[in-house]
């Protein structure tokens, strides 16, 4: 073995030790329960899938997906995300009847990084996907469903800022005249590099009137109020149709009584090529980036299944950051033993272990350290000699 590579990871992959991995499992075990308390149904879906069916109809950037070859000479990828493997079995297996259905899934995707510092290559998301169903009333379900499992994953502050995918893209289309022109102000609108998109805009050969309504999109931000704002904006058309999505989204979401975490922004755009409808972003404390996402998509389409569907993914290890320095409270219990009385620690340990206690058992003799290791307990037991105490 080369010393060299002894202790190193291949670059963007990352060890989970035990303190961390019990933070996320409970956080995860929090969501998860949620999920399944509003109908939604775990699965699983293979980490290979062929290049040619899940890489080619994932949204990731080719140089991002990790590939390689299996026997037959076939390219295969590591899931770059998991929306698009669900796809392929909703499209193909689940959707025969024609009828609504509600997934989940908790799964570690990869995606290659350039000797980007601190970005992960294997990151775990938790999400659910609402399939079949096309109208915004569903939009608004996931969208609260995303509030409630954030709630109870314990994140108190964050915001929902959700936007639609087809009012920037109108708006480009009315004043730029071809889509093509506008690659360069989604990726400033995507990457929120707004001095970039104004000094783009001002720099277009365009009538100052048109320069102000592409400047006037980075200020439709905020509640229903800015409805108005937009629909003075945009000419007839998609623009409107998406005004008006988004008008009784806001309707479902205060039904739901989640309004307090949602605000529109209009200028959300998406790196997802799949979005076609309403979309959105999670943002919280202690992060720079947004800690989940989703929106509304016809991905199905690729894999011959005319249908919509909606839903979102919350990267675990952001919503980890944004929770902060949560304390560390274990439940475990510890017997320490000596080898005359093993037996009854034994039975002592399977006595707690059938009440639900988790307890560790510890020959005394094989500890240094013994009042550092017995702060990793939320109590002790001593089995020592001829007399218990504790």
């Amino acid at each position: 073995m080369s010393r060299l590579f002894m202790f190193e990871k291949p670059l963007g992959m990352r060890d989970t030790l035990p303190e961390l991995y019990e933070k996320k499992y409970r956080v995860r075990t929090r969501m998860a329960e949620t999920f399944k308390l509003w109908g939604y149904q775990f699965m699983e879906t293979p980490t290979l899938e062929y290049y040619e069916t899940v890489g080619a109809a994932s949204a990731i950037h080719d140089a991002q997906l990790f590939k390689l070859l299996d026997k037959e000479g076939h390219t295969l990828v590591l899931r770059p995300e998991m929306t698009t493997p669900i796809a392929r079995v909703a499209a193909s297996k689940l959707l025969e009847e024609d009828l609504p259905i509600r997934l989940a899934y908790c799964a570690n995707v990869f995606r290659s990084q350039q000797r980007e510092g601190g970005r992960p290559a294997e990151f775990e998301q938790i999400g659910i996907e609402c399939m079949n169903e096309d109208t915004v009333v569903a939009d608004g379900e996931v969208i609260a469903l995303l509030i409630s499992s954030l709630k109870k994953a314990g994140l108190g502050q964050f915001q929902i800022s959700v936007g639609h995918a087809g009012f920037a893209q109108e708006l480009f289309v009315q004043i730029l005249g071809t889509n093509g022109r506008a690659t360069a102000l989604r990726k400033f609108l995507y990457e929120k590099n707004y001095v970039g998109y104004r000094e783009h805009v001002n720099a277009l050969n365009l009538s100052s009137i048109d320069k102000q309504r592409m400047l006037k999109l980075l200020q439709l931000r905020g509640g229903e109020e800015v409805m108005d704002a937009a629909a003075d904006m945009i000419e007839q058309g998609k623009g409107k149709q998406a005004i008006s999505e988004l008008t009784q989204l806001w309707s479902v979401i205060k039904d739901y009584g989640v309004e307090d975490h949602v605000k529109f922004d209009f200028s959300i755009v998406s790196h997802m090529s799949y979005y076609s409808g309403i979309l959105y972003e999670v943002y919280a404390g202690n992060v720079g980036f947004p800690i989940g996402n989703g929106g509304r998509y016809h991905l199905l389409e690729k894999f011959g299944k005319k249908a919509s569907a909606t839903g979102f993914a919350v990267r675990l290890d952001m919503l980890l950051e944004a929770l902060g320095s949560v304390p560390y409270e274990t439940d475990t219990h510890c017997i320490f033993f000596s080898q005359e009385r093993r037996r009854e620690a034994f039975q002592l340990a399977q006595k707690l272990r059938e009440q639900g206690k988790k307890t560790v058992l510890q020959n005394i003799t094989g500890v240094r350290n013994l009042d550092a290791f017995t702060k990793r307990f939320i109590d002790t037991t001593y089995l020592i000699g001829g007399r218990s105490n504790e």
